[in-house]
């Protein structure tokens, strides 16, 4: 059975471990790799390295990095070459939400998001919860390696961020995770990394989702129009997912040469990973939990159908062509009638 005394064991005996973020890792990946870095040096290997692909864009998780002093590495596919481990920590399938070779062999994954055909020589996969940073806390209290305050204040932002601070998705697992976690914390940090500036580029994003959206009985569809602020997406879904009556939200924006989609919801009929999922897994990647999910879809597939028109029109094609695969998969139409009856 996955335990920190189990893993360690694992561990044991080799000298060297990649660590792998998902793309554009946010402070459950992050925190979580930190984790694993300490039991990994703990359990007797000297060579540690935190490697991740996309961008760190998002002002939290730049603030994370930055006042946490992360020494991260950029991927390339010969640092996987050189390690004797590989591990994926919240992802768990190469070439999804990674840059990994499909082909490659994984030997650890710890995650707890939804996804099927996880193939790992040490496998701790549990969707039912809300972090894969609490899965790092309680390997952290078996193997009595909650020592550092700025670990533990990482892995409790990053359980607090997952959660929308144990509002979303949050089960018994993470408030015992919390409350291991209490004794260690370093409360100024924890603030600091909670209420870092905000970009004005963000705040126009944002700006523009809240310009774009439009509602369909209690679901809310918008989009960012083109942005270079990935993570404004995310903060643009959290933010109209409060609107009055409105129980799923789902946010798009282009960035660069792709489609981000983010997705929330409180409805009980809806699971927002799965809507995700059947939409755009023909033409991109996406999934997610039932509350929260998430998506990425390469444009090319949409400026191919493009004419000349140039980027407004190219924005105008691609909010048509997702906002009527999200209502077919949604099923808008018999639901606001429902809803009305």
């Amino acid at each position: 059975m996955p335990s920190g005394p189990a893993l360690a064991e694992f561990l044991a005996g080799h000298d060297s471990l990649a660590v792998v973020c998902h793309n554009n890792p946010d402070p459950d990946s992050l925190a979580s790799a930190m984790a694993l870095e300490v039991i990994a040096h703990d359990a007797g290997l000297t060579d540690v390295d935190v490697l991740y692909s996309g961008s760190i864009s998002h002002q939290q998780n730049r603030a994370f990095v930055n006042l946490l002093d992360l020494d991260l590495t950029r991927f390339a596919v010969g640092d996987l070459d050189t390690a004797d481990l590989v591990a994926f920590v919240d992802h768990s399938r190469p070439g999804a939400n990674n840059e990994v070779p499909q082909e490659t062999s994984v030997d650890i994954v710890i995650d707890h998001h939804t996804a099927d055909g996880v193939d790992a020589s040490y496998v701790d996969h549990r969707e039912a919860i809300g972090a894969t940073a609490t899965i790092m806390t309680e390997y952290l209290s078996e193997l009595d390696l909650l020592t550092s305050e700025a670990l533990a204040t990482a892995l409790m932002f990053a359980i607090r961020r997952e959660t929308l601070t144990f509002l979303r998705g949050a089960t018994s697992a993470e408030f015992a995770a919390a409350e291991r976690l209490h004794g260690h914390l370093d409360t100024e940090l924890l603030r600091r990394l909670a209420h870092p500036a905000v970009s004005e580029s963000t705040v126009d994003a944002i700006s523009d989702a809240i310009d774009n959206r439009t509602v369909r009985g209690s679901t809310l569809l918008s989009h960012t129009g083109w942005t270079t602020e990935r993570d404004a997406i995310p903060q643009a879904a959290d933010y109209l997912s409060e609107v009055e009556g409105v129980q799923t939200c789902i946010v798009f924006g282009l960035i660069d040469d792709s489609v981000e989609l983010s997705a929330r919801s409180t409805d009980s009929r809806v699971h927002v990973g799965n809507v995700l999922d059947e939409a755009f897994s023909d033409v991109g990647s996406a999934g997610g939990h039932r509350q929260m999910a998430g998506g990425h879809v390469p444009l090319g597939l949409f400026a191919d159908l493009a004419s000349d028109g140039g980027d407004e029109e190219l924005v105008e094609m691609v909010e048509r062509i997702v906002s009527r695969r999200l209502s077919r998969r949604l099923n808008l139409s018999s639901r606001e009638e429902a809803d009305t009856e």
